[in-house]
């Protein structure tokens, strides 16, 4: 009995642990194109702005950044595209702003 409540115990705190997480702060001061190429991405990022990509694009672009199990894909007050996800194994939480830049943290 005293196993389950410890397993049990251990199982809270680590997906607690994961929620805890909190996604990269936009920033107001961007100074590259509007959206980026796959192969670049401002140093800045995320940049706060009007973000026009749908939440089907968002994902599509963070998984195609390399991120599995996005999750709880929303868009802040300041444009910036916030969710959950796991690279190399690891949890992050990921940012997709209006410039195309992919976060994660």
């Amino acid at each position: 009995m005293k196993n389950i409540i410890l397993a049990a115990a251990f199982i809270s705190v680590s997906a607690l642990s994961a929620l805890a997480q909190t996604a990269p702060a936009a920033n107001s001061n961007g100074n590259t194109p509007a959206v980026a190429t796959p192969d670049t991405k401002n140093p800045t990022a995320p940049v706060e702005g009007a973000n026009s990509f749908t939440e089907g694009q968002a994902k599509d672009r963070i998984e195609k950044a390399g991120y599995t199990g996005v999750k709880d894909l929303k868009k802040d007050d300041k444009g910036v595209w916030n969710a959950t996800g796991m690279k190399d194994g690891k949890a992050v939480s990921i940012a997709l702003d209006y410039q195309g830049n992919v976060v994660g943290k």
